[in-house]
């Protein structure tokens, strides 16, 4: 192997099969040319045939593959860095064992790096069985990425194109003291030394695949690993990059993403003792480094989140959490049409922050959308046609303050005749659906149709199903429309929610049923 190749591809390997072989396939059938590809794979002490896989490639492709073996190093840090030490391309591109590649993937990344002088170049990442990529990223093909105005903080993983002479001129290599993680301190570092960094979003480039049996490092880690991931990620940040905005740009990640996921609500599962070391440990984190520039930046949720593990005690954190993973709507403020949520420091003193850091308001709609069924029943309409009157009740007065237009109830496609009225505290809805306006828009075979709440309101619009804690229904009725007969029969399902079930009256179904009530051999 006498040749320089125009890059080396780092593949560190440990237990990836059958996932393996499709990547060692994605990357001998890459347009570039073997002529041009280098793949140097290191089996970190496989145990299930993942190194002898790895010699039948290397034997297949003597030229072009060449394969090392090292005793289990425990992550993926320590065989890079082997595969590094032998690479001899002029880019290197590091791919997951259990991931692949687009055909023209490693051709088309070493164009774009050649044409521009590029440093780093970024192809357009995606996930297959439900493995989350962050996108924003590759929204479009730049030349020049800015590391502190873009959202490449968001995509540090290691699966990016470098130019070897930059891992080689500034000595980086991956952290062999991290598990989990470790790629991004090398990704960082090689991004904040760049000269140019570029992205292209024009191809898929690379397939990031989440195992069915989900062992992944990254879905796997523990808990205590996953938080002194997030303590080492952000101390190399503050190590590399002076304080003010450049740091923060990047810090912004790492809280919003490492550190605040470990106050997510498995956090209530852990023992009170752990929970204590953890909020210790983001205490201290946040004292040093979640400065008011990351704050400003931040969701508010992960903010307030994270300034009540720097600020409260134990109790008001795992309080906060329950709260925020609650799926309804907590009790509320209403000002000048905003709504502010009742959560953990609000307008207490003892904490300071200001009101917008509660505001929920663009989750209104949603909440005023969510009814409970009260009642079915046959009736009559305004023009006094047979109709089904469908009653719920919301638990928000603000509700009836909104105008006809704004709420919509609709079995199917169907939208009802909506009038609201105060209840107290509350609101109470009433919508009529004529029959045969009902009939004229069933299926011929008939079908079931889940009644739903639509709002819109302070600049947002939501719908949900109206749902009852306790079975509501009406009789049973058999209309006509035309020359065809029908039953309707209003009722709720497994799932509490409210539902219209319109089934054609054929002579076949009459016949049966008159069987049913008449069964032959009766007196």
């Amino acid at each position: 192997m006498s040749r320089r190749p125009d890059v080396t591809v780092v593949v560190a390997v440990y237990n990836t099969m059958p996932y393996l072989t499709t990547c060692l396939e994605s990357l001998v059938g890459q347009t570039i040319g073997l002529d041009r590809l280098e793949v140097v794979a290191v089996d970190d002490g496989s145990t299930d045939g993942s190194g002898a896989e790895l010699d039948r490639y290397a034997a297949r492709y003597p030229d072009t593959v060449r394969v090392l073996h090292q005793a289990n190093s425990g992550g993926p840090a320590a065989p890079s860095n082997l595969a590094l030490d032998h690479a001899r391309g002029r880019y290197v591109f590091f791919i997951g064992s259990d991931d692949h590649l687009g055909p023209e993937a490693l051709e088309r990344l070493v164009a774009a790096a050649d044409r521009w002088d590029s440093d780093v170049v970024l192809g357009r990442m995606v996930g297959t069985n439900k493995r989350y990529v962050h996108q924003a990223a590759y929204a479009s093909t730049e030349e020049r990425l800015d590391l502190f105005d873009s959202a490449l903080p968001w995509s540090l993983s290691n699966t990016k194109l470098f130019r070897r002479d930059l891992v080689e001129r500034h000595g980086l290599r991956f952290r062999t003291d991290m598990r989990m993680g470790s790629d991004q301190p090398f990704t960082l570092e090689a991004c904040f030394r760049a000269r140019k960094i570029s992205v292209l979003a024009d191809y898929e480039y690379y397939y990031a695949v989440k195992r069915e049996n989900a062992q992944n490092i990254t879905y796997a880690s523990r808990f205590e690993e996953r938080l002194r991931c997030a303590e080492e990620l952000v101390g190399f940040v503050a190590g590399l990059i002076e304080p003010g905005p450049r740091r923060e740009a990047v810090l912004l990640r790492h809280f919003s993403w490492e550190v605040a996921k470990l106050l997510r609500a498995e956090f209530l599962d852990l023992s009170p003792d752990v929970q204590q070391h953890v909020h210790d440990r983001i205490r201290k984190l946040a004292e040093a480094y979640l400065t008011e520039g990351v704050q400003a930046r931040m969701a508010r949720d992960l903010r307030l989140r994270l300034a009540v593990a720097r600020d409260g005690d134990l109790a008001q954190l795992r309080e906060l959490i329950r709260q925020q993973a609650d799926k309804g709507l907590p009790e509320v403020t209403i000002v000048d049409n905003r709504w502010y949520a009742h959560h953990v420091g609000f307008r207490d003193p003892a904490f300071g922050y200001p009101d917008d850091w509660y505001d929920i308001t663009d989750q209104a709609a949603k909440a005023l959308a969510r009814l409970t069924a009260t009642g079915l029943a046959w009736g009559r309409d305004a023009a006094g046609a047979r109709a089904l009157v469908v009653t719920a009740r919301s638990r928000w007065a603000e509700l009836s303050e909104l105008s006809a237009e704004a709420i919509q109830v609709s079995v199917g496609e169907l939208a009802g005749v909506t009038s609201v009225a105060p209840d107290g505290t509350g609101t109470v809805v009433r919508t009529d659906f004529a029959v045969d306006r009902l009939l004229s828009v069933v299926a011929a075979n008939g079908e079931r149709r889940v009644v739903r709440a639509e709002v819109t309101a302070l600049g947002g619009s939501a719908s949900a199903p109206l749902r009852t804690d306790r079975r509501v229904a009406a009789p049973r009725l058999l209309a006509r429309h035309g020359v065809r007969f029908h039953l309707v029969t209003p009722t709720t399902n497994h799932k509490g929610q409210v539902i219209v079930a319109i089934t054609p009256v054929t002579p076949g179904r009459f016949l049966a049923r008159l069987r049913r009530i008449w069964p032959s051999g009766g007196k």
